[in-house]
């Protein structure tokens, strides 16, 4: 099997998991990146298309080297042209960007480059379907990515592309500090780029199953799932929410790194018991018809264990001030935090572990935004909510 690979945006998610992976399968004979930087996609061309990214391990730091990129910046005219062909006899695809909110944003559009490439498909014979897996952190992902291209071909892909909902709990991050590179022998991602890419080795990354028919995926180690929701749903409200209460409880003792955190055998107790008995709870309810596993008592207790030990590897070095940043988005009234709490009330859970999370949360909020009280920091981040819903949330929150 040979085909190509195509990927929108060069991050720690394309350039430490999907990229990295398309090349370990030997299933695809050409990497294609798209990449706005010009000064990335010039250093990926100067080192004739050749990368590092740093993996780290429970007990080791293992540097890998992905090899035969070419790096297209559609910005520019003849790379546009050259994204634009590539994605035409791409068999397999994936957009990795900052937010679904830059689809179809600027004259880089990713939306305008699918659209226009992945309708070659119709218009030429040969060409192979395509899947197209969306691996920005939202739900809908795909759909909101089928939506913007189905502007630029509102005929539509019919069934020889599907676009694909990703759930990935992989830790991934971008590390520009020239000192901690130094310091931690990171590779950085090509010489004379100031940056490393630093993931975990964590692979078990989650993708809709649904394919054109006949097709066979060069991806080969990602797993299929009928119905994706739940397991979306398990990754925001079980351990996003439960590293974000992690990475407050660390912050307020005024730890640095989480592998610190992971060192005080009590903070990690009572983060463990909030995710059974508090997140887990309510996702074992909500999620009560599933026949998988991961929803079982046995099987979340093992899911929560493993997303522990991860949270803290000591290799990652993740800074304490990464995992907690942006508080105010972390206490949306539907993100993670108030999530889970939701769901925990729902299951009859009093969920005050995650609450206490959520409380530091609000004051560094608070105090970013100079919103006075924590009262008042409320008003401004529920505004939309009815009053009788918030009840019960604002006394855990407000409560000392």
């Amino acid at each position: 099997m040979a085909g190509t690979f195509v990927g929108f945006g060069f991050g720690a998610i394309q350039g430490g998991l999907f990229l990295p992976e398309a090349f370990r399968s030997g299933n695809f004979d050409r990497l294609v990146v798209s990449e706005i930087d010009q000064e990335t996609v010039g250093h990926l061309r100067a080192s004739g298309g050749v990368y590092s990214c740093n993996v780290a391990h429970q007990s080791s730091l293992e540097r890998i080297e992905v090899s035969g990129i070419e790096a297209y910046n559609p910005l520019v005219g003849d790379d546009r042209d050259k994204l634009v062909e590539a994605v035409a006899e791409a068999s397999e695809l994936c957009t990795a960007l900052p937010s679904f909110k830059l689809y179809d944003s600027g004259p880089a559009s990713v939306a305008s480059l699918l659209g226009e490439g992945l309708s070659l498909k119709f218009n030429r014979s040969g060409l192979p379907c395509a899947v197209v897996y969306a691996a920005e952190n939202d739900s809908r992902a795909a759909s909101r990515l089928l939506e913007a291209c189905l502007s630029y071909r509102p005929a539509g892909f019919d069934s020889r592309v599907c676009f694909s909902e990703t759930v990935i709990a992989k830790m991934c991050s971008v590390v520009d500090d020239a000192a901690r590179i130094r310091d931690e022998g990171l590779l950085p991602v090509t010489n004379g780029l100031p940056k490393a890419f630093l993931v975990e080795a964590f692979d078990r990354i989650l993708i809709e199953s649904k394919t054109p028919p006949g097709f066979q995926r060069g991806l080969d180690r990602f797993v299929p799932k009928d119905d994706l929701d739940p397991f979306a749903q398990t990754k925001f409200l079980g351990h996003n929410a439960i590293h974000a209460m992690l990475g407050y409880l660390a912050k307020s003792r005024g730890i640095d790194f989480m592998h610190e955190a992971g060192e005080d055998s009590v903070l990690i107790e009572r983060t463990k018991e909030t995710f059974l008995a508090e997140a887990g709870v309510g996702l074992r309810k909500e999620y009560a018809n599933q026949t998988d596993v991961l929803f079982t008592e046995h099987g979340f207790e093992a899911y929560a264990e493993d997303a522990l030990v991860r949270m803290v590897n000591p290799f990652l070095r993740d800074p304490v001030d990464r995992v907690t940043r942006d508080p105010a988005r972390k206490l949306g009234w539907d993100d993670r935090m108030l999530g889970a709490m939701k769901l925990a009330r729902r299951a009859g859970v009093e969920p005050k572990g995650l609450a206490e999370g959520a409380r530091i949360a609000l004051r560094y909020a608070r105090e970013e935004q100079g919103w006075g009280s924590e009262a008042n920091a409320l008003d401004h981040l529920w505004a939309e909510v009815p009053a009788a819903q918030q009840a019960p949330f604002r006394e855990w929150l407000l409560s000392s």
